[in-house]
């Protein structure tokens, strides 16, 4: 029997609240919360992302993010001077021989163009962060490698289930990090689809930077991301008052301060 349109659009709606308010789910979950079938539910998933509501991922859906937030293009341009900066001091802490992880974002995508203009070789690169990836790719002794998941392209990120998973295949000596606020309770960014890949990569992360620039200090995002006891190295611009004033007390030896060009100590380097 022929279901009304208007239950249809209604169970349609429903989907999409879902999917928005809690970033990604996947197909059986999804199944389990509307009661129907996965061939009515996928007929569903593909009318919504032609309204371009969602992003249809292997085995599940993304919210509207890949839509609405301000595209990589339109954010690499923001800060830049910071951004170059927080590379510079980043790089210093590279080892050569080691496996990295390169997280989504502009901050780390400035990261990638340094190591492309100064490499440290010979080194292993593992990353969601498409334009990070080609920008290495043709690097002589840098080997890249682009974690399996959906392309979201306005983002130039990839996301999803599939690329939480492939991340457990491996070990990163270091993993650098972005997010949108820092302040007394911790770490936080703006999508739980983006939070929940950063987890996965931080749990391979034998150590963990994150680059954060001062603008973020004291602010407010949706998604907790991890608290301060799981951070190796916070990389931040932003002064110690700042910090301070944001109720972020970590120890000294885990908050680095860039200087262009400078040759940093290398705290994580040589750290047990």
């Amino acid at each position: 029997m022929r279901v009304p349109l208007h239950i249809v659009e209604s169970r349609r709606e429903k989907l999409a609240e879902l999917i928005a308010q809690r970033g990604y789910l996947p197909v059986q979950e999804l199944c389990k919360e509307l009661k129907v079938s996965e061939a009515t539910l996928r007929r569903d998933l593909a009318s919504l992302e032609q309204e371009r509501k969602i992003t249809r991922t292997y085995g599940g859906a993304l919210s509207e993010y890949n839509q609405r937030f301000p595209s990589f293009h339109q954010r690499l341009g923001e800060r830049l001077e910071t951004k170059r900066e927080l590379a510079w001091a980043a790089r210093e802490l590279i080892p050569a021989g080691g496996t990295i992880f390169l997280d989504a974002g502009t901050t780390i995508f400035t990261l990638a163009a340094l190591l492309k203009k100064e490499p440290v070789t010979p080194l292993t690169v593992v990353t969601s962060n498409l334009p990070a990836g080609e920008l290495l790719a043709g690097v002589d002794g840098i080997e890249v490698y682009l974690i399996a998941g959906k392309l979201l392209p306005r983002q130039s990120i990839l996301l999803g289930d599939t690329a939480v998973r492939s991340l457990r295949f491996w070990r990163f000596d270091f993993g650098f990090f972005s997010a949108e606020a820092i302040n007394d309770e911790g770490i936080f960014n703006t999508r739980p689809e983006i939070v929940t890949l950063q987890q996965a990569a931080l749990a391979c992360s034998q150590r963990s930077v994150f680059c954060i620039a001062q603008h973020k200090v004291g602010g407010h995002a949706s998604q907790f991301l991890a608290g301060w006891d799981e951070l190796d190295l916070l990389l931040t611009d932003a002064p110690d008052k700042a910090l301070l004033e944001a109720g972020v007390t970590l120890p000294s030896d885990r908050i680095l301060h860039p200087v262009r060009k400078a040759t940093h100590p290398s705290r994580l380097k040589n750290s047990a």
